[in-house]
């Protein structure tokens, strides 16, 4: 099944996608480490916020610079946590404290300094968390900790809120694992030291779904930008009505800033887009920002499994829309909507992350972590043409 021009068309005006509908002929530069300039921000009404002081853990990884460039932006006071290893050149005026998290004691520099807000960013052991509530003990106001929408057991059902069934928490014998199946149970058991640590007087939980844009080094979303831009026949899995959540790094980033602010108290699944979008509408508003002659062959899931083709890894921001996974891009986050988190358009994410991914080294452009293989897709391609007899 292909797309025609009409379709097209009309699916890039609805998501502010086409080229020519008020967006910048030239995007704006972007550090190798995926920093934005802050000319471009979410309409909020906010007032300038009181400043605060911050503590993030991290700061300088995938989402950590979009805060600190936001949180910055807004006059706040800063501090960030990490070993001075990771992109260690950024940021150079904000105060750092050197700690590693993996070391006995080596949360022992957040035994000083009292905090209005603290940002725990993707952390997936909860030793790391629990060791930090111990270090930071009665100096917090509020603790913000990202976790995830892979808490959660039973992707079956559309429309799950921050009450579904989650994952048995994990036990600490796999806490350190990095087994893809430990995950969703290590950010449960991450969740509730948390809570221990912190209290639900001053907790804030915040479960993004797949987070996208400059930056993002698992090339889970750039597959798409950087595949569709090279033209061509594409495989395109499912149906066209398949339905995807994702939410753009700067939106999560400077959201979570924003609940600080506010004082925001609770558990938020935060995925996008605001509306329900499927999977023709997000690589047809990809399309739209590039000069490509793209057209997309629709292949069913069942044939796609038949040939090995894996969801989400070689095609991502995918699953089947059936079965135990009818539920996974169509989590409910309207608790997030209505506590102010905002979403920018498709075409400025789709945009941003293209040119970004061409600032990569050749080498990291050539080994992309996430996406099905050129030569097995064009295997996969031939043989669903076969099958119908094209």
């Amino acid at each position: 099944m292909t797309l025609d021009r009409r379709q097209f068309l009309k699916t890039s005006a609805v998501l502010g996608g086409a080229v020519g509908l008020g967006l910048p002929a030239v995007a704006e530069a972007f550090t190798a480490d995926g920093v934005r300039p802050l000319a471009y921000r979410p309409e909020t009404g906010d007032a300038q916020p009181k400043p605060l002081r911050i503590l993030i853990l991290g700061g300088t990884g995938f989402i950590g610079p979009q805060q600190v460039e936001y949180a910055l932006a807004r006059k706040h006071k800063l501090t960030l946590f990490n070993r001075g290893k990771t992109n260690a050149g950024l940021f150079p005026t904000v105060p750092r404290i050197i700690g590693d998290r993996n070391m006995a004691g080596g949360h022992d520099g957040l035994k000083q300094g009292t905090w209005d807000v603290v940002i725990d960013n993707p952390t997936r052991n909860p030793a790391w968390v629990r060791d930090a509530g111990m270090a930071l003990k009665g100096r917090v106001g509020q603790y913000v900790f990202v976790s995830t929408i892979s808490v959660f057991s039973d992707y079956s059902k559309p429309g799950m809120d921050e009450n579904g069934p989650l994952h048995t928490p994990g036990a600490e014998a796999i806490w350190a694992s990095n087994d893809g199946a430990a995950y969703g149970p290590i950010k449960v058991r991450c969740e509730l030291e948390a809570k221990a640590q912190f209290g639900e007087d001053k907790l804030t939980i915040v479960r993004p779904g797949l987070i996208v844009g400059p930056g993002d080094l698992s090339d889970r979303f750039s597959y798409w930008p950087v595949r569709i831009d090279k033209g061509g026949e594409i495989l395109a899995p499912g149906t066209p009505n398949d339905p995807v959540q994702y939410v753009d790094v700067h939106d999560l980033s400077e959201w979570i800033v924003r609940t600080g602010e506010n004082h925001t108290l609770g558990t938020f699944n935060a995925t996008g887009p605001k509306g329900p979008t499927t999977i023709a509408e997000m690589l047809l508003g990809i399309k739209s920002v590039t000069t490509s002659d793209a057209r997309f062959t629709w292949v069913p899931a069942e044939f796609l499994a038949e040939q090995q083709v894996r969801a989400w890894s070689e095609m991502p921001v995918w699953q089947p829309a059936m079965g135990p996974t009818l539920g996974f891009m169509q989590v409910n986050c309207q608790k997030a909507y209505a506590a102010g988190l905002t979403f920018r358009p498709l075409a400025d994410t789709a945009r941003s992350t293209l040119d970004w991914y061409k600032t990569r080294p050749a080498v990291e452009q050539e080994k992309a972590r996430a996406g099905i293989a050129p030569a097995k897709e064009k295997a996969v391609l031939a043989a669903w043409h076969a099958k119908k007899g094209d």
